[in-house]
């Protein structure tokens, strides 16, 4: 290979290094500015999170930071989770401009759908877990409590911590909103022809024992968490299961079409 020849195979590579960089500046900007923005905005976004903790103790009941730092901890958290959901859009925006010239166009129409679907499951999980889950699984928490007093004491008063009840919260936002991405993963591996319709319907025994065995895994050790997160988990499946059915269905005709011209 002359010289000539290796520098015209190196001038792609900066070329492709050039653009990878400058995506990663506006990736990395674009959560800087979400991020600082976010803290600006951390105490109304934390009372926000706090709501559901009032649903289900039915009271106004006040939270204790048991750290020094502890509320400053909390904002910067509230600052990345925020900062990185509001960013997202943007992130993978520049994700998909950095891979787009690299596919076909009927790669490209097939690859756009599901990076908008991403983030429309986040906000569906984390929404369940906001609305659904923390009400009933603070006030079964707070029940418990309280059935521990008898006719002359009022049973263990708790009293929880900011901090924890934070991470508490977006642990369990952030185990549901990648969990909902399910469908969009045997959505997306029905389409490259990964899995098979007859396949996702033949596993649903399969599906439901690893749904089981994954809400024991990441939601709290309690049962009101397991089936909220095992009953939608296992109707998002039978979403994927009918969406690959479609797809197999719509791509028939197409090969129909070739086989006859």
């Amino acid at each position: 290979m002359t010289q000539s020849e290796i520098d015209a195979s190196e001038a792609p590579l900066m070329d492709h290094l050039n653009e990878l960089r400058s995506r990663l500046i506006y990736a990395v900007a674009s959560f800087f500015i979400a991020f600082l923005g976010a803290f600006y905005f951390s105490s109304e976004l934390l009372h926000l999170l706090i709501l559901p903790f009032k649903w289900g103790t039915g009271q106004d009941v006040s939270l204790i930071s048991i750290k020094l730092l502890g509320v400053f901890l909390v904002k910067i958290k509230i600052a990345m989770f925020g900062g990185l959901f509001v960013a997202f859009p943007m992130i993978a925006t520049q994700l998909y401009r950095f891979v787009a010239p690299g596919l076909y166009r009927h790669e490209r129409q097939v690859l756009l759908p599901y990076l908008i679907a991403t983030p429309v499951f986040f906000v569906l999980g984390a929404l369940l877990v906001y609305f659904g889950l923390l009400p009933v699984a603070i006030k079964f928490f707070y029940s418990l409590a309280a059935a521990t007093g008898d006719g002359t004491s009022a049973g263990i008063q708790l009293m929880p911590d900011i901090e924890a009840y934070l991470d508490f919260v977006m642990t369990l936002m952030l185990a549901f909103g990648v969990t909902f991405q399910l469908p969009v993963v045997l959505t997306l591996l029905g389409q490259i022809g990964v899995v098979k319709h007859e396949q996702l319907k033949k596993g649903r025994r399969f599906a439901l024992v690893g749904v089981a065995v994954l809400a024991g895994i990441i939601t709290p050790p309690d049962p009101i968490s397991m089936i909220s997160m095992i009953v939608p988990l296992f109707a998002l499946y039978e979403v994927a299961v009918l969406a690959v059915g479609l797809i197999e269905r719509r791509r028939k005709p197409d090969s129909t079409d070739v086989t006859t011209t």
